[in-house]
């Protein structure tokens, strides 16, 4: 049997910040199955912080970008907002600048018929631009809000849970790859 691989930081985002949001919904379906996955997983609320909307810093600017930094790969649960996604992601995307670079981002997106799918196609343009890998494989829940049952599990889970299987996988193998790529030639982008 091979030897179960070290773990690495994988940062799981929650990009919604309104008051009445799904969203925190979403993310606990996708830390319960992160549980005994081998990352040392770090949740991060954007509506738990303060990020300014220029580049001038202050707020919780500097607390954020260390915790970019130290991530090997990232995964972001995004809502679909007017068909895009939502302004406090794409300021937590400016807040950190080269933290983000050669590192792999998988999407858990949702909203109404689409799953959030064209939030995701918008964000990897932006993503792109930051020199971030996203992985092909994701997570797209549809009707979100009739998705899930009271007690925060998917009413029909087989679909999610196959792309979570395949997102996971080429994750895990940009995690560790962009790592020693890393660690072998620093990236200048």
């Amino acid at each position: 049997m091979p030897d179960r691989p070290a773990p690495y930081p994988l940062a799981v985002i929650t990009a919604s910040v309104r008051p009445d949001r799904i969203g925190p919904t979403v993310t606990r379906w996708l830390l319960r199955r992160l549980d005994g996955h081998p990352a040392d997983v770090d949740h991060i609320d954007l509506a738990d912080l303060d990020l300014p909307g220029d580049l001038a810093g202050g707020g919780d600017a500097e607390r954020f970008t260390k915790r970019i930094a130290h991530a090997d790969a990232f995964v972001v649960v995004t809502p679909e907002y007017n068909h895009g996604y939502p302004g406090p992601l794409k300021t937590a995307l400016d807040t950190a600048y080269v933290e983000w670079r050669a590192k792999p981002l998988g999407f858990v997106s949702y909203g109404g018929a689409s799953g959030g799918l064209r939030a995701v196609e918008q964000l990897r343009a932006v993503l792109a631009e930051l020199h971030v890998s996203t992985v092909r494989t994701g997570v797209m829940i549809p009707d979100v809000h009739a998705a899930f049952d009271e007690h925060g599990e998917l009413r029909r889970p087989e679909r999610a849970e196959a792309g979570l299987a395949g997102m996971l996988r080429q994750l895990d193998w940009w995690a560790r790859t962009l790592r020693r790529g890393r660690a072998d030639t620093p990236y200048v982008g």
